[in-house]
């Protein structure tokens, strides 16, 4: 049962497994565990229930992601590529985590993102590995076949309404020369169409409806919301227990599962005492074991999105009467499940190479039937789309440290964006193929005028300078507990972490490198992988590849 730990005294303060965050990767483990049945699991979610009508309404991430009540609103350090401005970062922050408030885009990214991992050094982490877990998590509604399920809880489904902006948007893609491609998760990932969400009639399906709402019964589990964790207890270098800002303490007979996300993991790692010696040192705090790769090797996806005024109403707006047509449709949606509130706002995109790439895809388009400015945070009036371009395979590398030694302090954020200027460049071309898009017939039938930027960019020069004066997060960030064996690592590859007994980590801190693509599916595979990995029963290492085109993979798995 879910209680809210400001209301209710924690009762029972030992279990088998302590389980901090529940996000996605933290719902998985709390439903896999429990269902085990031989243990008793307790779930720690800083924020409040997911109770709100926004989280289940998929338009509501237009105010979720700008608000706080749901979003743990991190900012980044001045980015030196970026015209020293600092980058909004929002993090889920209630049960589901970031899959409560996402665009609910269903992307597991390339083969070869995985096949990477384990040539770095992670045996069982390729594509043949996780690809049973992506279907063991998948009930997608178009059917079973080699590549997909339809029985698993995380239920994926096409789109139920879609904008006449977004048909014009595949249209010119492909008059653009990009290929159509109906299914981004299929046998190869080059192309433009509309993307599949993790939505269940025609609401969202978060990681905690898929997989806490079943599991909340059980005896055997208990979530505590309105739970923050201060840091993990150790004696010696073992993992006890977690304390909570309250002061009370929390205990694990076997082990402590951090699942807080790339930010708040490796915050609370270094809280604990785990991570850079001299770096903890120099804030006052006890060195426990020193884990100099802790808040290293932070990665994420920069976006640079172009807005276009339109002269009809083919997309959303913010003005008056859109607005309250948009509150007018509520009860189709309550009651049928159908209706402009359904839609997820980025309804489509697609996938295509710059002249960079290294086998496979490293950009990636997502089309938003809206105006969107800073986050959402600004709302002009007005019938506009905006189109975002993402490198998705960034050379630069980041940090999450902390800022001070109080956990309610949040940690400071170097994305280091653009370090590397292969970042830069393969953003360029983005933005190019961006542009060449909204040129084609298709769209300029609806064209009026360009709203950021205010004009054409007519050259390289522009595109940088755009690019570093308006670049944005497009809130992916993986890396800072590396998974390896080496010395900047943080876990194994069974995602314990490196000298300490009874502690993990899983959630996409510990990917090695970021994947091609949405990172919340891979997180909850990963998550999967982990519970097998915990209770020790065997995984899959095969699985039929007959369906993938033949020059598909060795292409995707090409360094």
């Amino acid at each position: 049962m879910t209680e809210t730990i400001s209301k209710k005294e924690l009762i029972q303060n030992s279990f088998d497994y302590v389980i901090v965050g529940g996000g996605s990767a933290g719902c998985v483990l709390a439903n896999r565990l429990s269902a085990d049945g031989r243990f008793t699991v307790c779930l720690l979610e800083a924020g409040p229930p997911d109770d709100s009508l926004l989280i289940r309404m998929p338009i509501g991430i237009g105010f979720l992601v700008a608000g706080d009540k749901y979003n743990l609103p991190h900012h980044t350090t001045p980015q030196k590529h970026l015209n020293n401005r600092s980058l909004y970062w929002p993090r889920g922050k209630t049960l589901g985590g970031c899959s409560s408030i996402n665009a609910m885009v269903y992307i597991r990214g390339n083969p070869g993102d995985y096949d990477d991992w384990e040539k770095a050094g992670n045996p069982g982490w390729s594509w043949n590995n996780l690809l049973p877990y992506f279907l063991k998590s998948e009930g997608n509604q178009r059917g079973r076949s080699p590549l997909h399920n339809d029985t698993g809880p995380l239920s994926v489904a096409d789109l139920r309404y879609k904008t006449r902006a977004g048909a014009a948007f595949v249209d010119a893609a492909i008059s653009a020369g990009h290929q159509s491609n109906k299914d981004f998760n299929g046998p190869s990932q080059f192309g433009f169409g509309f993307y599949q969400v993790t939505q269940r009639d025609g609401r969202r399906c978060s990681a905690a409806t898929a997989y806490l709402r079943p599991a909340e019964v059980r005896d055997n589990l208990t979530v505590l919301t309105n739970a923050r964790v201060a840091r993990v207890l150790l004696r010696s270098t073992s993992a006890t227990g977690v304390q909570l800002l309250d002061g009370r303490e929390v205990y694990a007979h076997r082990e402590v599962i951090l699942c807080g996300g790339a930010l708040q993991s490796p915050q609370l790692l270094q809280l604990s005492g785990i991570g850079n010696q001299q770096q903890l040192q120099s804030l006052n705090i006890e060195s426990k074991v020193h884990l100099p790769g802790v808040g290293e090797n932070l990665q994420d996806h920069l976006d640079v999105t172009q807005v276009v005024k339109v002269n009809r109403p083919i997309t959303f707006s913010n003005s008056l009467w859109p607005t309250l047509k948009a509150a007018a449709s509520l009860p189709d949606f309550l009651w049928r499940n159908r209706g402009q509130l359904t839609s997820n706002g980025a309804e489509a995109g697609g996938f295509s190479r710059s002249t960079f790439a290294r086998g496979y895809a490293d950009l990636q388009f997502h089309l938003t039937s809206a105006p969107l400015f800073d986050h959402g945070r600004e709302r002009p009036g007005g019938y506009g789309y905006s189109l975002h371009v993402c490198g998705l395979r960034p050379l630069s590398r980041g940090s999450v440290r902390l800022r001070s030694a109080d956990p309610t302090d949040l940690p400071l954020v170097d994305a280091n964006y653009l370090d590397e200027q292969e970042d830069l460049e393969v953003l360029i071309e983005g933005v190019e193929q961006a542009r060449e898009i909204i040129e084609q017939p298709s769209l300029q039938q609806y064209h009026k005028d360009w709203w950021l930027p205010a004009s054409r960019l007519k050259n390289r020069k522009d595109i940088e300078a755009f690019i570093r004066q308006h670049a944005e997060s497009v809130y992916h960030p993986v890396g800072s507990c590396r998974m390896g064996s080496d010395e900047l690592a943080v876990v194994d590859g069974a995602l314990r972490v490196h000298g300490v007994e009874g502690l993990r980590v899983v959630d996409a801190s510990v990917m090695p490198n970021i994947v091609s693509g949405n990172t919340n599916a891979p997180v909850i595979a990963i998550a999967e992988k982990a519970a097998d990995l915990i209770l020790g029963r065997s995984t899959h290492d095969k699985h039929d590849l007959s369906q993938v085109d033949a020059d598909v993979i060795p292409v995707a798995r090409a360094t």
